[in-house]
């Protein structure tokens, strides 16, 4: 991920999200480097997502691991690294139509 880690871009107002991280804080982290002190504009983020494709599983994954963290962290509680089961596997790699 490009300009994820080590700058500030208080110059950019832009952030367009694409071969994304699993990690949500990764991408968290990528957008509070245009959301700093000196912004002088309001933030716009955009996530590429092909419609029919992978990328909708994936944005859905990171979306529950997002909320997950949110839970741990609120809960003051150890945290359990979460594995994909078989199926979690299987039903990624394979995408249908929704119905």
């Amino acid at each position: 991920m490009a300009a994820g880690l080590g700058i500030d871009l208080t110059a950019a107002s832009v952030v367009i999200l694409y071969d994304r991280w699993w990690n949500a804080a990764r991408e968290n982290q990528a957008i509070d480097r245009v959301h700093r002190i000196g912004q002088k504009w309001g933030v716009q983020v955009f996530k590429l997502i092909t419609k029919g494709t992978i990328e909708e599983k994936i944005d859905r994954i990171i979306t529950r691991k997002g909320r997950l963290m949110e839970e741990v962290i609120e809960a003051d509680d150890q945290a359990q690294t979460k594995k994909f089961t078989r199926a979690e596997l299987i039903d990624l790699l394979s995408y249908q139509e929704p119905e």
